[in-house]
């Protein structure tokens, strides 16, 4: 591990040199990201951090981006409830994701800060500042310096809920001189499923690192809203039925438009929402919905009288649209995006459709989809045939639904106990 961050290291310096000049301009010209950048690389973060009591354990919790901070909700809840008295210190990578932790963990941890740079002085003023006794990755976000500087303190480190696609895996292989020492740094690697827990062995990390825990993502909360009370939220008619398209990427939106254009004539209560993965595109795309000719409206303004296109520009909302949905389309699946989590709407009890790209969901995807809850449509024709199945026959949709439903329930039992208790074996006890 010492000879990979020297190289890794020397590396950074070289690059630094260059891109430093643009993360300044970058952290002067643009406001969203002048605080963020600022704490990235330490500054402020003593601000940050103080009123925390010292005499408390301290466990830091970071997810990468929304994804896996909406994995991580149900554990951070239960480590909460079961240290109460702890400090939970949670970050996340990208704006987006440490926007959605504000909102939805907010309440729940101390602490709700941007990961650091993985540059050698800003990881360890972080690890300074936080002190944490405990270090959970959710997923993914392997960073060198700071899983180096986490071992040489000694702070054990737990990669909760791991997974590896196909293509990381092959990268990993190829590179493996350099990840076997990083994976080797964790403590414990509980990983989603025995496959994934096979191939960190594979890699060459030791056996009594690794250990399959089950998915959490399957833990998802499910706290279904009264339909009347979110229809008047978002101005939703009451006799309409409700399509909603989640987390959706650039050249889905196209496609999705053209689907509901044709089903609104055969189904003229239909009312279509569309929830893109990144909110500040949201106009672009209502002005495209406006040249088809569709009466859409975006969620911060007034709309117009009859409109049944709802484009939402704003985060932390969609969890209780899926609700009141029919049926509930999966973003980034119909291109090459990988997928997002089908499991929110599932879990109330709604049918899922997603396209062909799946990767990061491969598991779930085949679970919901071989227990009849979810059909996959490998484009707009495919995706129009099957929203009409649907919207013609509810009683069919229920089905599907109730079908995904189950399989939640079934197997999200003792998920998040299991970590829980693994969380419980590696924080140190007082006084050791």
């Amino acid at each position: 591990m010492r000879c990979v961050l020297v190289l890794y290291n020397i590396v950074q310096v070289v690059a630094l040199i260059v891109v430093a000049p643009l993360l300044f301009v970058k952290s002067i010209l643009t406001p969203r990201h002048r605080g963020r950048i600022g704490l990235r690389l330490g500054f402020g973060l003593a601000n940050e951090m103080g009123g925390l009591p010292a005499g408390r354990p301290r466990l830091w919790i970071h997810a990468l981006s929304v994804g896996e901070v909406s994995s991580s909700r149900a554990l951070v809840r239960a480590i909460r409830e079961r240290y109460p008295d702890a400090a939970l210190i949670f970050s996340a990578t990208t704006r987006s994701g440490l926007a959605f932790a504000y909102e939805t963990l907010g309440g729940t941890v101390d602490r709700v800060i941007p990961f650091p740079y993985d540059f050698y002085f800003s990881v360890r003023r972080a690890l300074h500042l936080v002190r944490p006794d405990l270090f959970l990755l959710v997923e993914t976000d392997f960073w060198p310096n700071f899983l180096g500087q986490l071992a040489s303190r000694d702070i054990p480190a737990l990669l909760v809920n791991g997974r590896i696609s196909a293509a990381a895996f092959h990268n990993y292989q190829r590179f493996r001189f350099l990840f076997a020492p990083l994976f080797n740094s964790f403590r414990l690697l509980s990983m989603q499923t025995e496959g994934d827990a096979e191939q960190m062995r594979q890699l060459g990390v030791e056996a009594g690192r690794v250990e399959s825990l089950g998915n959490l993502k399957y833990a998802v909360p499910a706290v279904p809203v009264p339909d009347e009370v979110v229809r008047q939220r978002f101005g939703i008619p009451a006799a309409s039925q409700v399509w909603v398209a989640g987390s959706t990427h650039a050249g889905e939106e196209t496609v999705l438009f053209g689907v509901f254009a044709r089903l609104v004539e055969r189904f003229p209560d239909l009312y279509f929402v569309l929830a893109p993965r990144d909110v500040t595109r949201a106009p672009t795309l209502l002005d495209e919905a406006h040249q088809l000719g569709l009466k859409a409206g975006l969620r911060s303004a007034p709309r117009l009288p009859g409109a049944n296109l709802l484009i939402l520009d704003t985060l932390g909302e969609l969890a209780s649209l899926y609700a009141v949905a029919e049926v509930a389309f999966i973003g980034g699946s119909l291109v090459g995006e990988r997928g997002h989590n089908p499991l929110e709407p599932a879990a109330l009890g709604k049918p899922v459709l997603f396209g062909p790209h799946m990767e990061d969901f491969a598991e779930i995807s085949r679970d919901l989809l071989a227990c009849g809850a979810a059909v996959m449509a490998r484009d707009g024709a495919a995706l129009s045939t099957c929203l009409s199945a649907w919207l013609g026959e509810p009683s069919a949709a229920c089905k599907a639904g109730e079908q995904g439903r189950a399989l939640i329930a079934e197997r999200q039992q003792g998920v998040v106990a299991r970590y829980l208790a693994t969380v419980e074996r590696l924080l140190p006890k007082e006084g050791s």
